[in-house]
């Protein structure tokens, strides 16, 4: 009997069990449908699509409509699976209905289980706002890549008391707002442990060390489909990039040395 899709209340009861749990950032049918051979649960269809998969430098650029079309064949490929649906630059920053707006889209239209948003406690009413009105939010603070230009660049975050002290406190007011759990991207060890320790939701961490409960990276990035992008959080599982180049090499070959089509890949009359 197949299973039953996977609920809000996975990650309540992971954090109160202590049980560490992954999520992938993907944006495509196919890669969900291997992240569900491989027993993950929780999907991200992650604004980096736009770094990942359409070739700019930043995130600022993707669009709501291409977050819900690729959040759309997530969905089509995993009904079960929690499907995350990230809210793009200024989305839902500029005002509060704006915001419930664009991330009742995800849900309605994107077939999302929930929505991400980047920012503390600045963005805590909107979060309120959306939860109220039934919208599940994931949170996302320390290092948020929509924010770089501010930030002066792609910086580790949570060094320094002071600092410590500020990403705690937007992990507080998120979730007083009522996040089901929290990102921790590009924070210290220390810092992070200070947060898991602090909030009674799951913190999900990217560069945010050991201390969280539990951890997201990006599709391509584990698997070694985007080579050039190889910064210290990041563990490759696998160098796909290398072994499609060389595949996509012999397939020339073999055709310029007339070697494919061979018997086996053609059609006869009789």
């Amino acid at each position: 009997m197949a299973s039953a899709p996977v609920s809000i209340t996975y990650f309540a009861e992971a954090k109160k069990k202590r049980e560490r749990f992954v999520v992938l950032s993907l944006y495509e049918a196919w890669s969900a449908r291997l992240a569900e051979a491989a027993g993950v649960r929780v999907l991200l269809v992650g604004d980096s699509l736009a770094t990942s998969v359409q070739g700019h430098e930043t995130t600022l650029s993707v669009t709501m409509d291409q977050m819900i079309y690729h959040t759309q064949c997530v969905r089509r490929a995993v009904p079960r699976a929690f499907v995350i649906g990230d809210m793009p630059f200024l989305s839902h920053t500029v005002s509060e209905s704006d915001a419930i707006r664009n991330a009742g889209r995800f849900l309605s239209e994107g077939g999302a289980s929930a929505v991400k948003v980047e920012g503390g406690a600045e963005i805590a009413d909107v979060v309120a706002g959306m939860v109220r009105r039934g919208i599940p939010v994931l949170g996302h603070i320390g290092m948020t890549p929509q924010h770089h230009l501010r930030f002066g660049g792609y910086k580790v975050q949570g060094r320094g008391a002071p600092d410590a002290k500020r990403i705690v406190a937007d992990a507080k007011a998120l979730e007083k707002a009522g996040v089901f759990a929290i990102v921790l991207e590009l924070v210290t060890e220390e810092t992070a442990a200070q947060v898991t320790a602090a909030a009674g939701v799951p913190t999900i961490g990217i560069g945010a060390g050991r201390k969280v409960d539990a951890q997201v990276l990006v599709f391509h990035d584990l698997l070694g489909l985007n080579p050039h992008f190889s910064p210290r959080f990041l563990k490759r599982y696998a160098e796909v990039g290398d072994e499609a180049v060389a595949a996509i090499r012999k397939f020339a070959a073999d055709v310029s040395g007339g070697s494919f089509p061979g018997e086996a890949n053609v059609f006869h009359n009789q």
